[in-house]
Formats: structure tokens, C-alpha cells, sequence
């Protein structure tokens, strides 16, 4: 009868001996092997199960397991996948020698690859890293903020999904590596990506009690409405214009204004001047009451514009 071998593979990006019960039940009552030693290997041995490091080729593994009803091999954090496909070539060819069962100890959750970039940023911004990164700040860096998050939007207006994947990608760097710097603040507040993060699961509980507190609600109105009362409870403001971003663009900073003005029932004229600021905000005013947005028309008849220049220039 041939050896059974199973191909254990694990995700690296949980703590090693987190494993499923068949897994265990592999380890346990069977000869285990590994390429070489690893958190995985060690968390077996603790538990009283011997690993062997067997730095060889499939033949020698064949050879090891010879005579054996069953094995393990512990795949290391890649999976082993040369090694893998070596022996099942070798397999393929020679059938009777073993057969090649694949076991999944464990899986990457959703969100894993988070943590390679949370990993590999703190590689680039440590002590004989990336230069470039170390010697940045927030302020340094908020530019290229600002120039991904464009560069998201026209991934969006543009319906392309693949360049937006890349874009939010980009974004996401930023994110990281504010998070990360922000470890090291000599002085001021120091926090950490977990900070981060914790804070938007807090944030987004509390403000979505018809998911997470089983309120009762009539429609997205009312879900808007939670959302904008819970808001106003946490943050304590004098203004209806409080936590406007002001960097924004202007057109798109005079209908925000003008939204938050209509939303607090205040009642201020426009300026009535004939200067070009107040041409254009009267101009964004009207937009809005129409339901149009004026930066986007803007941005819409700049690139129309801009393309009649490209076919003049052809």
C-alpha cells in the first residue's frame, strides 16, 4: 500500500498552532517533516509532536516516509510551492510510489494582506530601510495624499475598476505610512495603525445602531439623519460650518458651505458684489438649488475643453 502524504499548508498571518482539528489530528498520528524550522514547527513541538527538518529533495522525502502508512510535510509561510509541484510531478510519473493529499490547517482571513503592508512598511520606515520614507513627516507627505485620492476619483469617473483597485492601493500607502511615522513622534501624540483602525470600528458601530444596536428605522432618510444626530452628539461645534475640510476645491467648498447653511436653516444673503468671487459663489449657489454639482460640471467642461485642444493640436 503507498503513503499517504499530506501537503499541511497554513497561513503565516495567524498565530502559529491555530490549526483546524483535522490538522491536528494529522500531526498527531502521523510523522511530521519540514523543509526548515519555523513558528509552526515550534508551536508543534511545544505541544509534544516531533517535527523533523529534512532539507532535501521529494526523493528524500519519499525515501523518509518509505514504508510508512501516512506523513506529514509542514509546509513553510510560500507553501512550499516548488517543492510541491516537484513531488507531484514525481508522483504523476511514478503513482504508486505515494499518494498526494492537500490539507488546509488554516486560512488567511479576510483582511490578511493588511497586515504584509502594515509589515512591510514598517521594514521601509525602520532603521536601514527606505531613506526617502524616514526623513518624511505629515506635512511633507499630505500632497501626495491629496494627488492619490485624485487619482482615485478619476479611477471612478472614468469606470475603469482595475485602475481603481491600483489607485486605492496607492491611497492605502498613505495611510500606512502616516499611521506608521506617527510611531515615532519624538514629542506630541504617538499612535499606531491599530489606533487607526480601532477607532474607525468604533466610529462606524456607533453610527449604524440599525445594524449594531437593532434600532428600528423607515428608510435611508432616517439612517441619514442617525448618522448626522449621533455625529453632532460626539463632536461638540459652535457652527453649522465646524469640520468642513477648507483645503477642498473651491467650487466644491462653496456648495459644501452652502449644503451645511440650508441643512442649519440659517439664513444669510449671498454677497451681491460684481467681483469674480462673488459672480462664482452666486453661480455655485444656483447650482445647488437646481441639484447640480458644480464642480463636477466645471471639471466636466474643462476636460471637454481640453480635448477640443488635443484635436486642434492634431
Amino acid at each position: 500500500m503507498s503513503t499517504r502524504i499530506v501537503l499541511l499548508v497554513t497561513s503565516p498571518r495567524l498565530p502559529a498552532g491555530l490549526l483546524t482539528a483535522e490538522a491536528w489530528d494529522a500531526v498527531r498520528a502521523y510523522p511530521v517533516f519540514a523543509a526548515a524550522d519555523s513558528a509552526q514547527a515550534e508551536a508543534l513541538r511545544v505541544t509534544g509532536v516531533p517535527v523533523t527538518v529534512l532539507d532535501t529533495d521529494a526523493q528524500g522525502l519519499l525515501d523518509a516516509v518509505a514504508g510508512q502508512p501516512a506523513a506529514v510535510w509542514l509546509a513553510g509561510p510560500d507553501g512550499d510551492q516548488a517543492f510541491a509541484r516537484q513531488l507531484g510531478l514525481r508522483l504523476a510519473r511514478e503513482p504508486g510510489l505515494a499518494e498526494l493529499e492537500l490539507m488546509y490547517g488554516s486560512w488567511d482571513p479576510p483582511g490578511a494582506r493588511l497586515l504584509d503592508a502594515v509589515t512591510v512598511m514598517d521594514r521601509l520606515v525602520s532603521p536601514g530601510g527606505d531613506p526617502w520614507k524616514r526623513e518624511q513627516n505629515h506635512l511633507t507627505l499630505a500632497p501626495y495624499l491629496l494627488e492619490e485620492s485624485y487619482e482615485a476619483y478619476d479611477a471612478i469617473t472614468g469606470g475603469d475598476l482595475g485602475a481603481l483597485r491600483e489607485e486605492l492601493g496607492d491611497v492605502l500607502l498613505q495611510v500606512v505610512l502616516h499611521a506608521r511615522l506617527a510611531e515615532d513622534h519624538a514629542e506630541g501624540e504617538r499612535w499606531t495603525i491599530d489606533d487607526v483602525a480601532g477607532g474607525l470600528v468604533e466610529k462606524m458601530i456607533r453610527r449604524n445602531p440599525h445594524v449594531f444596536a437593532g434600532e428600528q428605522v423607515a428608510d435611508i432618510e432616517e439612517i441619514t439623519a442617525n448618522w448626522e444626530r449621533i455625529k453632532r452628539e460626539e463632536k461638540s461645534r459652535d457652527s453649522v460650518l465646524d469640520g468642513i475640510a477648507l483645503s477642498q476645491p473651491a467650487l466644491a467648498l462653496a456648495a459644501k458651505i452652502l449644503h451645511r447653511v440650508e441643512r442649519g436653516g440659517v439664513s444669510v444673503p449671498l454677497p451681491a458684489g460684481d467681483d469674480l468671487g462673488s459672480l462664482l459663489l452666486r453661480a455655485v449657489a444656483e447650482a445647488h438649488a437646481a441639484g447640480l454639482d458644480a464642480e463636477a460640471a466645471l471639471r466636466a467642461a474643462a476636460l471637454t475643453y481640453a480635448e477640443a485642444v488635443r484635436a486642434a493640436e492634431r
